[in-house]
């Protein structure tokens, strides 16, 4: 994975609005000022290069539903052949997460096994969640919104995930050229361990990152059964942020669930399942004790952004830092791997 290239002149009105949002997601800004811009693109790109040339010189851009007059400035200035100002200055700012000498391992990344889309409670459509891991370098990326059960985050019913699925596929099929689209979930870990999905729609999918969204108070004991029964299920490949804690202060603080860490991962790595690193800042999830313990029992990982919007697909960055610190083995990462080498060992 790389970091967001500059773009420079010529620019065209459409990526340079999009590219503004992705920006502004790594950076958290309010989903309000994101969702300007993101409109503001969709809005261009229905309207045609002359017909942009024309609204920008005549000053009717503001006319177009979905355009205001700051996104009219940033296509007029595009339209002259210029990088708008507003892209500029978001390009010249440090990047929000600096590698901190994980570089290497930043650029050995090409993939990630969790990431969200307006399907469930994403930001942005599979188009553009692939443009961005396409800027950022990746060759692969899985879309794994949320499962049926997960009501608040819109997860994706049976019949909705065999459409998604069908996207999927026709996205591949169009847009392939070296870089790929896996179909995935982040299943919900029911309190038995079993798994919120029919067994059918979970045959049809490349990846399953399974997590815990629900009782994550549980007691100890019965915590530890069900993240064993999860991780043992030989349809589960990924176990996602496994405590479920936020470190955010306030309200949005969340503690830890507990159960026997060493069971668990001993149990990840006697099934092959891959132990997330999860990268999204209020996540740091596992914590450092907990990696330690899975590095013991001889598990493999996956530096994983969780994002909900294409610019927090750069949160990786934190996960691998957060390795670095571990001297975690970049083959022991499978966000490292090809999508062959890693589309092989899960059809062991």
């Amino acid at each position: 994975m790389k970091p967001l290239e500059p773009l420079t002149p010529p620019v065209d009105p459409v990526e340079a609005l999009t590219r503004i949002s992705w920006l502004l997601e790594q950076r958290r800004e309010s989903t309000y000022r994101v969702e300007a811009f993101r409109r503001a693109a969709q809005a261009a790109a229905r309207l045609s290069a002359d017909d942009l040339r024309d609204r920008a010189s005549g000053r009717s851009l503001t006319t177009v539903k979905g355009i205001g007059k700051t996104t009219a400035d940033v296509i007029g200035q595009a339209v002259d052949g210029r990088v708008p100002d507003y892209l500029a200055r978001l390009q010249d700012e440090d990047p929000p997460f600096p590698p901190e000498g994980a570089d290497d391992l930043v650029t050995a990344v090409v993939g990630d096994l969790h990431a969200h889309t307006e399907w469930s409670d994403g930001g942005a459509p599979i188009t553009e969640m692939a443009s961005a891991a396409r800027a950022l370098g990746h060759d692969w990326l899985a879309i794994t919104d949320h499962s049926p059960r997960l009501t608040v985050a819109n997860g994706l019913s049976a019949e909705r995930l065999a459409s998604q699925i069908e996207a999927i596929d026709e996205w591949n099929s169009l847009h392939g050229n070296g870089f790929r689209l896996l179909r995935g979930i982040e299943i919900d870990i029911l309190d038995d361990g079993a798994l919120d999905q029919s067994d059918e729609m979970i045959e049809r999918l490349d990846t399953v990152t399974a997590s815990v969204h629900s009782h994550l108070r549980m007691d100890h004991d019965a915590m530890t059964t069900r993240l064993v029964n999860a991780v043992s299920d030989p349809r589960v490949h990924v176990l996602g942020h496994c405590t479920g804690r936020r470190v955010l202060s306030g309200r949005g603080h969340r503690p830890p669930s507990t159960f026997d860490a060493r069971a668990v991962f001993e149990a990840c790595a006697a099934n092959d399942t891959i132990v997330e690193i999860n990268s999204r800042p209020e996540r740091v999830d596992p914590p450092d004790e907990l990696i330690e313990i899975a590095l013991e029992a001889g598990c493999l990982f996956a530096i994983d952004s969780d994002a909900h919007a294409p610019g927090q697909l750069e949160f990786k960055v934190l996960g691998a830092r957060r390795a670095v610190e571990h001297d975690i083995d970049p083959d022991r990462i499978v966000t490292t791997w090809s999508s062959d080498r890693l589309l092989e060992w899960i059809s062991r």
